[in-house]
């Protein structure tokens, strides 16, 4: 608290009374707007992609460069993985509607399997992102190649 309110300028009372739950809730603040700007700025690095698979191929490679040079989450994963991992969590139940409502106009306008529901497909992509956004598991995302075959095999075979 004392580093914020040096940062801000301000006394560390005045840090208190804008976050009167302490740490706690100035960690959960800023990690829900860290995480909000996250996205804000990734639907604009993919915004004049041609087809869905592209928006997922340049979100995903994107995606994973922003995480990787985040200062600030860098720092919290190093310093207190057991307090920001909780709070991402909570955050992905408040993302994952807005990540699946972003996808959906490019299923809609994409030609879908017999019977696969835009709904659900949005539902299922946008849990797929926030998974390999978080831990993108044995697939190179700073390799093209791979982000690519990534899309094509894991995120859009059972729906296109």
């Amino acid at each position: 608290m004392e580093d914020v309110a040096r940062e801000a300028g301000v006394g560390r009372a005045s840090v208190y009374r804008w976050f009167p739950g302490g740490r706690d809730e100035l960690l959960r603040d800023t990690i829900a707007w860290a995480t909000t700007d996250f996205f804000v700025r990734l639907a604009e690095a993919v915004g004049d992609a041609s087809d869905l698979a592209e928006v997922l191929e340049r979100g995903l490679r994107h995606a994973h460069r922003m995480v990787a040079e985040h200062e600030l989450l860098q720092r919290l994963l190093q310093t207190e993985p057991e307090r920001l991992l909780p709070t991402l969590t909570t955050q992905a139940d408040r993302l994952l509607p807005n990540i699946a409502a972003f996808v959906r106009p490019w299923l809609e306008r994409s030609a879908l399997r017999p019977g696969v529901d835009p709904g659900d497909a949005a539902d299922y992509i946008a849990h797929l992102v926030l998974s390999h956004v978080q831990a993108s598991g044995s697939w190179d995302l700073d390799d093209q190649g791979e982000v690519e075959a990534l899309v094509r095999t894991q995120f859009l075979a059972g729906i296109l």
